[in-house]
């Protein structure tokens, strides 16, 4: 698995054709295909390339969402 830093997660922001990659507890996945991650924004509140740890824990769907899409590496830091 690939280990991204926080800059390198940051380019897979969703935008002009890049994959969305969001990261939670250490691992980061790939929601590019869901459509609620359109753009590389979810809900208009939430942005690819980040880590979605603290919001995920506050989030009405809970962290078990992310097993529907492929954990693509860690993230570093």
């Amino acid at each position: 698995m690939q280990t991204f830093t926080r800059e390198e997660l940051s380019r897979y922001d969703g935008k002009e054709g890049r994959p969305a990659y969001i990261a939670f507890m250490g691992l980061v996945y790939d929601v590019t295909a869901s459509p609620l991650w359109k753009e590389g924004d979810h809900q208009k509140r939430h942005r690819a390339g980040t880590d979605m740890s603290k919001a995920l824990g506050l989030a009405p769907h809970g962290a078990g969402i992310l097993g529907k899409f492929p954990a693509v590496g860690k993230c570093a830091g």
